[in-house]
């Protein structure tokens, strides 16, 4: 389906990022690197822009799939930043990944990109730890955060406007 009917008479629509064949409920749109059952839009992730435009996405998920995402040159960041810049102002996006050390972490030969507690503050700029310093990626607030270190973690983000201060 092209993305321009996806997009069609709606305020923005909701996207399941990696979704594999398990797009989300609800009205998702979903994007995968695979043509699979349910999947709206064939784009791999990784390569950026997305063929989204800006500030088209109301909320976004992605389960399980972040620790596939590289870490190495930036892609990661890179990968944040996109789902930023296809966010509407104040727009949410959702994280499952399994807990970074986790027996789920380590059983599956693709993950790459371990995820803990910590790793979220380096996208918001108001955390306590000064982490958003080093990288200065787009601004994220950290609505949630729960996990188990021997299971799952799960995260909602909220997109911040950009406020010069936080690159000061």
């Amino acid at each position: 389906m092209e993305i321009s009917e996806l997009l069609k008479e709606k305020s923005g629509i909701r996207l399941d990022i990696g979704c594999g064949e398990n797009k989300q409920d609800g009205g998702f749109v979903g994007m995968d690197s695979r043509e699979l059952s349910g999947v709206d839009i064939v784009h791999d992730v990784e390569k950026f822009p997305w063929p989204l435009p800006d500030e088209c996405v109301l909320m976004a998920v992605a389960s399980h799939l972040v620790e596939h995402i590289d870490p190495h040159g930036g892609t990661f960041i890179k990968f944040m930043d996109e789902v930023w810049r296809v966010l509407k102002p104040e727009g949410q996006f959702a994280v499952a990944v399994p807990y970074a050390g986790s027996f789920g972490y380590f059983q599956d030969p693709t993950h790459c990109n371990p995820c803990n507690e910590a790793t979220w503050e380096y996208f918001d700029p108001l955390a306590p730890s000064g982490l958003f310093k080093i990288y200065q990626p787009k601004p994220w607030k950290i609505e949630h955060l729960t996990f188990q270190q021997f299971g799952n973690m799960e995260v909602i983000l909220r997109k911040r406007r950009i406020d010069k201060s936080y690159y000061e």
